[in-house]
């Protein structure tokens, strides 16, 4: 069998075109290297626009599930509120951005509880105090303070409301500042944004509240306004 080769010079100019057409050229490397410098900054700020979304999403559910946890508790503990093993009044303190009263809700042992709900620069903090000596007293020094909410934005509202025996959810709360032997009701406003970006507007409401069982006189057991 006779076989046919191509001349050398042939196989030469096929190397050569081979070549030639394998890599870029100085101008077609310059004009790829212009595209990726528009291309990469464009996509580098898609995925950090995704990716920074993604975040404040998560940020928005946090805070509403987070409201919505704190109001439930707050409606549990204010509703079971009694006089403290002190003698201190059921509500002890009732300011439009804090409030101390005593509950045994939530308490392991049944034991009745000072609980302290306060704002500082747009957090809303708790602070729990278990009685503890002989007799039974509430020592300041051993309150336990934790941050429960954050990115607050009740602007000129207030945090907490507070009724006398005659409300049947119409009337206006009581004037500050509030004589506590007239309170029978009280609400909390809570107001949080649902996006921490900036000049973000979007807000959640939560209204709501209940009656102070202990205290309440014919009162109906308001106990959600929203």
């Amino acid at each position: 069998m006779i076989l046919f080769l191509p001349e050398k010079n042939l196989l030469n100019k096929f190397k050569k075109l081979f070549k030639k057409n394998s890599g870029f050229t100085i101008v077609e490397a310059i004009i790829v290297v212009g595209i990726l410098s528009l291309l990469v900054p464009q996509v580098a700020y898609l995925l950090v626009s995704a990716f920074s979304g993604s975040s404040q999403q998560y940020q928005s559910l946090d805070n509403i599930d987070t409201a919505r946890i704190i109001s439930s508790r707050f409606v549990n503990e204010i509703r079971s509120a009694v006089q403290g093993v002190d003698g201190s009044s059921a509500v002890s303190l009732a300011e439009e951005n804090e409030i101390i009263f005593y509950s045994p809700w939530g308490s392991q042992d049944s034991s009745i509880r000072k609980i302290r709900y306060f704002i500082s620069e747009n957090e809303l903090f708790k602070g729990i105090t278990t009685p503890t000596g002989s007799p039974l007293n509430y020592d300041p020094n051993l309150e336990n303070i934790t941050k429960v909410q954050t990115d607050l934005s009740l602007g000129e509202e207030a945090l907490f409301y507070y009724f006398n025996g005659e409300y049947t959810g119409q009337e206006n709360p009581l004037i500050q500042p509030v004589n506590i032997n007239d309170i029978k009701f009280v609400k909390i406003n809570l107001i949080v944004l649902k996006q921490t970006i900036k000049d973000s507007e979007s807000k959640f409401i939560i209204n709501t509240g209940s009656s102070v069982r202990s205290l309440k006189e014919n009162l109906g057991d308001w106990t959600k306004y929203v």
